[in-house]
């Protein structure tokens, strides 16, 4: 396509939102009617509307009413009826296996050690990680492994490419305790194979800890279907729970029955009010909790789950994949005359809702895109990543922003 001047490009944007079926999903959230280019949807997700009535009806009515009543009358059952809803709109998880708690760092943490604290044979002392995983992820393996004299044993992953089903075979065997990897690589958005790769590692006798921090919300999940032993991941992006919203952990049913995670607190106790001496867990997920949930941090994301329940995760996953598509044709026709670097998959069907884009100015450029309200999200080296949330991102506001990109490249 020759379209220098991106009339036909344009064009297409505009097609592609009459067409979507998900566009009036975008007007019930804030900021949307802005010419503001929001293209970090994958790093924090926009509120919707509700939310604001929501807070201000919870402070009115639930905090500043019922007072201390709302924890018997609902607060306390929060982490397990969000994480329900979760589990059944997103993750494929039947009831009783997804839970809101904590942040996504001390889940991954939780559930590593009680992964750990669940195998049975003492030849199995090596924990199985990439090199290119979020840097949490890495930092959390690495502090247990020093706590539990563990070997780490590391995957030499492609940024561009991401782990691999056979990457994950050879390095797994009879040593191995546990994998560690996401679903979706943050850097590059490359969407790793979780059915195949679980089975891999199942083959191995290993138990696999999944990141779904990039996946939730944008990616259609089966963690059922796929025989996950444990998930976890954040809600403040493709989920809009806000800054600092709480985590989520899926453990599946049947490692529940023999479960010990590590961090033992009042609210993870068999009777959380009975202040008795000794520790009890509480039965099934809820004894995966520690301290006492973040309230307000769960509010927003049950407008967003409602949403996804609405439109269905088939739609949300169609919408995604057509997203990143125009954002690599707007990339081919502007950005890689100028020398820029696609660093994702070329397949839409292997990436996330996200590409990553390479280029030296792209660290200076950031900031002053920032200004024109052009909102990427620079990752270094030199990635700028596209991050395109399908309920709240138009193709007109993917045209705008990968323009504004272009116009920074220019001399």
């Amino acid at each position: 396509m020759q379209d220098p001047d991106g009339v036909a490009l344009l064009e297409r944007a505009a097609h592609l939102d009459a067409q979507d079926p998900l566009a009036s999903y975008r007007d019930l959230f804030v900021g949307t009617d802005a010419e503001l280019s929001y293209l970090d949807g994958n790093s924090l997700g926009r509120p919707l509307r509700r939310t604001i009535t929501d807070i201000g009806n919870f402070i009115q009515d639930s905090w500043g009413s019922r007072l201390i009543r709302g924890w018997d009358e609902e607060w306390l059952d929060l982490p397990q009826t969000i994480g329900d809803q979760l589990g059944r709109a997103v993750l494929g998880a039947a009831p009783g296996q997804t839970i809101i708690a904590d942040s996504t760092t001390v889940v991954l943490y939780k559930l590593i050690r009680a992964a750990l604290a669940g195998v049975d044979d003492p030849a199995r002392t090596e924990i199985v990680l990439d090199t290119d995983n979020f840097p949490t992820d890495r930092y959390v393996v690495e502090g247990i492994a020093s706590e539990q004299g563990l070997k780490l044993r590391w995957i030499e992953a492609d940024p561009a490419s991401g782990v691999t089903t056979e990457q994950v075979r050879q390095t797994t065997g009879p040593g191995t305790a546990v994998v560690l990897l996401s679903q979706v690589a943050y850097r590059s958005g490359f969407l790793a194979d979780l059915p195949a790769i679980t089975e891999a590692a199942h083959s191995a006798g290993a138990l696999v800890v999944w990141d779904l921090c990039h996946s939730a919300g944008s990616v259609e999940l089966d963690l059922d279907g796929a025989n996950v032993d444990f998930a976890a991941g954040c809600t403040y992006k493709y989920l809009n729970g806000g800054p600092g919203s709480p985590a989520f952990a899926y453990i599946n049913s049947r490692h529940l029955p023999t479960l010990r995670q590590p961090v033992w607190g009042w609210m993870g106790r068999k009777d959380a009010f009975e202040m008795a001496r000794g520790y009890e867990p509480a039965p099934g997920i809820r004894g995966f909790l520690s301290g006492t949930p973040a309230i307000f941090g769960m509010l927003a994301m049950r407008g967003t789950l409602d949403l996804i329940e609405d439109a269905g995760m088939a739609a949300i996953r169609e919408k995604s994949l057509k997203l990143t598509a125009y954002a690599v044709e707007l990339f081919e026709e502007w950005l890689e005359p100028h020398g820029v670097h696609l660093a994702s998959p070329r397949d839409p069907e292997r990436r996330g809702s996200h590409i990553t884009l390479d280029h030296p100015a792209f660290r200076d450029a950031t900031a002053a895109l920032w200004e024109q309200d052009v909102i990427p999200d620079f990752r270094a080296p030199q990635g700028l990543r596209i991050g395109l949330a399908p309920l709240t991102t138009s193709y007109g506001e993917v045209f705008r922003g990968m323009a504004a990109i272009r116009e920074q490249l220019r001399p």
